[in-house]
């Protein structure tokens, strides 16, 4: 017992904590490392997607790198051959790579470090500090050293909140010029607009709809990334391999991504419109058309 006490009071001890500038750069280091690693599978998979005749009847697609989502235009994207034809994901790797050169599998790798790397830092540093001053105020509170779950659900939520509504001006026009081929001209023309009729209010376009996605993805996935590792980590471990983080975070991922999903194809919508006639006066009434359309089918694009 109490090696065990020892191992909780040291996991949040002012004297084995990292400070904020520690975890800027570590959540910037894990910025870098996902998408290295992720950008190739992902786009390996969109060139999967991408030749299927049923997905280049629509106006784009959307693919994730693992840290944001990407929308790309089916008929007119320069970069995927219209000729090649995969037959596999180690196929598709293969000609890849001999066809149009290694650098080809890093395809959309520049914007999404733009946005992604301020957003992680917010992200991930508001939730260990709130996490932290909560726990230690809860346990000077109750004399004790354990931390309850509802801690890691308002600090992820919270922290979530923050960063998105921060980048979300970023995101709105990322979005939009990754819908379509478009200039930066024509995003400033598109932009005017959106100020001129709605106001500054209408740079935050979507936003509603990226919070009720982000905000209970954030609470979920923390309250069970948390739960998991007190579940299954071992009483006299002192330390948590990588493994079992990385185990503990698909299961928290996982989990968090299926139940906010709906709200995902919600914001994507309401974000490609800037600029245009808009179809949808908000995001109750695009669930409502969604619904009529497609069933429950159309948010699992």
């Amino acid at each position: 017992m109490a090696k065990k006490a020892v191992v909780m009071i040291r996991e949040d001890d002012p004297q084995f904590r990292i400070t904020p500038f520690q975890q800027m750069a570590s959540a910037c280091s894990g910025a870098l490392i996902t998408s290295l690693f992720m950008t190739p599978l992902d786009v390996v998979k969109i060139r999967l997607q991408a030749q299927q005749k049923a997905l280049l009847s629509n106006k784009c697609y959307l693919y994730c790198n693992g840290l944001m989502e990407h929308i790309c235009p089916c008929g007119d994207t320069a970069w995927i051959p219209r000729r090649v034809h995969f037959n596999g994901t180690m196929d598709a790797f293969y000609k890849i790579a001999k066809l149009e050169g290694v650098p080809a599998l890093w395809s959309g790798l520049s914007p999404t470090l733009v946005l992604a790397l301020p957003c992680t830092v917010i992200y991930f540093v508001s939730y260990e500090q709130l996490r932290y001053r909560m726990k230690t105020k809860y346990n000077l509170a109750t004399h004790t050293t354990a931390q309850p779950i509802w801690i890691p659900l308002i600090a992820g939520a919270t922290a979530r909140m923050t960063a998105v509504t921060i980048v979300s001006p970023l995101e709105l026009i990322r979005t939009k010029m990754q819908s379509k081929k478009l200039s930066y001209a024509d995003i400033t023309v598109a932009l005017r607009q959106v100020i001129k009729y709605e106001g500054y209010r209408g740079l935050f376009r979507g936003l509603a709809s990226t919070l009720l996605r982000d905000v209970p993805f954030s609470g979920l996935y923390w309250t069970t990334f948390e739960t998991t590792k007190k579940a299954f980590n071992k009483p006299d471990s002192e330390k948590n391999t990588f493994l079992f983080n990385f185990f503990c975070g698909s299961v928290a991922g996982s989990i968090a991504a299926l139940v906010t999903l709906p709200f995902d194809v919600v914001k994507t919508h309401q974000q490609i419109e800037l600029g245009e006639k808009e179809i949808y006066t908000g995001w109750q009434h695009f669930i409502i058309i969604c619904m009529k359309t497609s069933s429950v089918t159309g948010f699992k694009t």
